[in-house]
């Protein structure tokens, strides 16, 4: 039981109220890693544009700050976006989970993205280079589930920082993020296929691992999207879709926002597709590049 004297995730509290005027994150501290890749970026947006609080904008150590979303933090002033080097390491999880729970006392949201395709051919593909797939698709939303939950569950009285809130109930929310190779051959390489599968699997064992916390898991498996509003070369393949057209980077970061969000608050164990109909109208295959 919750605090409040509800189950676990289920909470009259106003401060989890979805339909709350300040945002329907408000007063959250998310964490984004693949802050970097335009998906991420856009992730991290639209959480800052529903009232998160802080927004851990995870990059590996080589990534500089630019290619996250912290130059654009001006428009949502009271939300902190953090630029936060991360390693995909055990030892560095937990140190990020240490970090934000010193400095705000509360974690709600992880999301996680996969950004590496690996290669496309299965004579290129290597144990080392599948390692490293795994290591990045599948081993970090592992470290989420394994990490995140009793960071999630803890409560905490209204910080000092803009857009602070108290949290007085157990909630928590991690997405994994990744491509329609999740449910399906032939999107990419072995290797990216092979990861994928391995990162919804992460999703699905971790619904009964979650019973009872307050804590949800998903997915979002998405289809063609343009990265830098350009891409030419998808727009032949997303012809093919149900909409006759690639996907935008906000198009899967306003889903992110759903699942983080108290309106998703029966939702876990699912893989939100993001494929504009693609996999409805070519069930076969629909190659990402």
């Amino acid at each position: 039981m919750a605090s409040n004297g509800l189950p676990a995730g289920v909470s009259e509290s106003e401060h989890f109220s979805p339909y709350r005027s300040d945002g329907k994150l408000y007063g959250f501290v998310c964490v984004v890693i693949g802050a970097a890749h335009p998906i991420g970026r856009a992730i991290t947006l639209e959480l800052a544009a529903h009232g998160a609080a802080c927004i851990y904008a995870c990059t590996l150590p080589s990534d500089s700050a630019s290619k996250t979303a912290t130059n654009e933090s001006s428009s949502y002033p009271n939300t902190r976006i953090t630029h936060y080097p991360y390693a995909p390491t055990e030892e560095a999880t937990l140190q990020l989970v240490d970090d934000v729970l010193n400095t705000h006392g509360r974690l709600d949201v992880w999301v996680t993205l996969a950004t590496s395709l690996g290669p496309a051919k299965l004579s290129s593909t290597t144990p080392a280079s599948l390692s490293a797939l795994f290591e990045a698709t599948a081993l970090v939303p592992f470290y989420a589930l394994k990490y995140g939950p009793p960071a999630m569950r803890k409560s905490c009285s209204k910080g000092g920082y803009p857009n602070a809130a108290p949290k007085d109930t157990e909630y928590g929310s991690i997405i994994v993020v990744g491509s329609v190779a999740s449910e399906y051959g032939g999107c990419g390489g072995v290797g990216h296929t092979m990861a994928s599968h391995a990162a919804l699997g992460v999703v699905r064992s971790g619904v009964k691992e979650l019973k009872g916390t307050g804590v949800r898991i998903n997915a979002i498996s998405h289809g063609c999207v343009e990265e830098d509003g350009s891409d030419s070369d998808l727009k032949g393949l997303a012809e093919s879709s149900g909409l006759g057209r690639p996907g935008k980077a906000m198009e899967v970061a306003r889903v992110a926002g759903f699942l983080a969000s108290g309106f998703s608050s029966y939702v876990t164990g699912s893989n939100m597709v993001v494929d504009g109909g693609a996999r409805v109208m070519n069930p076969v295959t629909v190659p990402l590049r």
